[in-house]
């Protein structure tokens, strides 16, 4: 019983930097933007497609096509950001219908493409199982996507701290007017955060296709846990995303060993709405700012 949990807990945050990766793109969209990007999903999705088509018709591996998954990932959240900049009025509202018709599209896009079919990578190399201390066992995918997330976790809060554009995305996220006061253009902003977005969409779609399967309904799945995962870390903290995502993968590995598979998305949703209750600033944001 022990060791299936320490096991179930160890999946659970390997799965944690995968969601935290989803999870990322959306916050960042949002805290500059203040708009709840309902497509990130299927941003994700789309990045691994591209990585299925280039396997399959190039025989390339996922890995490398990783540039060819980022160019098209960026060119959809651009043209994301271009139709959402023409809302002016009831943004917040607007947003969200345009965003989840964009979903819609784009969900139905690549069932066209690459039809209802489930997908997953032919390269048995990443299938292959890698231990840790004779005990935690692993797909290599999930390890090195962990690490890889952490590395790109870590870089973003570099970014966001200490470079002047990402110092630049924190201040139109913070005061919009008093940051073009103090020369930022919102507009560059908002659409750097937007590939910034994709980027980490990208990354966390080759991660997907990798170590799981793929389906075009998949999207809308993964919208709803990084929003999930947004609210249970609360807005502003990096690793509050990193440390969410991996409570609510553990959560659900629990759930998996101990309780049911069919229990999985609804023992996250059950910690979600009790943080919301107890909580409702996020386990890791603030609830008010003290001058």
């Amino acid at each position: 019983m022990f060791e299936l949990g320490l096991q179930a807990i160890y999946s659970g945050v390997l799965t944690g930097g995968y969601y935290a990766l989803v999870a990322l793109g959306l916050a960042l969209v949002f805290g500059t933007m203040r708009v709840i990007n309902l497509a990130h999903g299927e941003l994700v999705l789309l990045a691994a497609y591209v990585a299925y088509s280039a396997e399959v018709h190039l025989a390339i591996s996922p890995i490398a096509a990783i540039p060819l998954s980022l160019v098209v990932v960026s060119l959809v959240a651009v043209l994301v950001y271009v139709l959402l900049s023409h809302i002016t009025r009831d943004r917040e509202l607007n947003s969200l219908i345009l965003t989840y018709g964009l979903g819609i599209v784009l969900t139905n896009l690549m069932l066209l493409i690459w039809s209802a079919d489930i997908r997953s990578t032919t390269a048995t190399w990443f299938q292959e199982g890698a231990v840790l201390g004779d005990t935690l066992y692993s797909s290599r995918s999930e390890v090195i996507f962990f690490l890889v997330s952490l590395v790109l976790v870590a870089g973003l809060w570099f970014w966001l701290t200490r470079s002047w554009h990402g110092r630049a995305v924190r201040a139109v996220s913070s005061n919009r007017d008093a940051a073009m006061l103090m020369g930022v253009n919102p507009r560059t902003t908002e659409v750097l955060s937007f590939l910034v977005a994709g980027l980490l969409a990208t990354f966390a779609g080759i991660a997907l296709y990798t170590g799981k399967t793929i389906d075009p309904p998949l999207g809308h799945a993964l919208t709803i846990k990084a929003f999930i995962i947004t609210v249970l870390a609360g807005m502003g903290s990096i690793p509050g995303v990193l440390l969410g995502a991996m409570l609510i993968g553990i959560t659900e590995a629990l759930t998996i060993s101990f309780v049911s598979t069919s229990l999985q998305d609804l023992a996250g949703m059950v910690l979600f709405l009790a943080v919301l209750l107890l909580r409702p600033q996020g386990l890791f944001g603030f609830g008010t700012r003290r001058g």
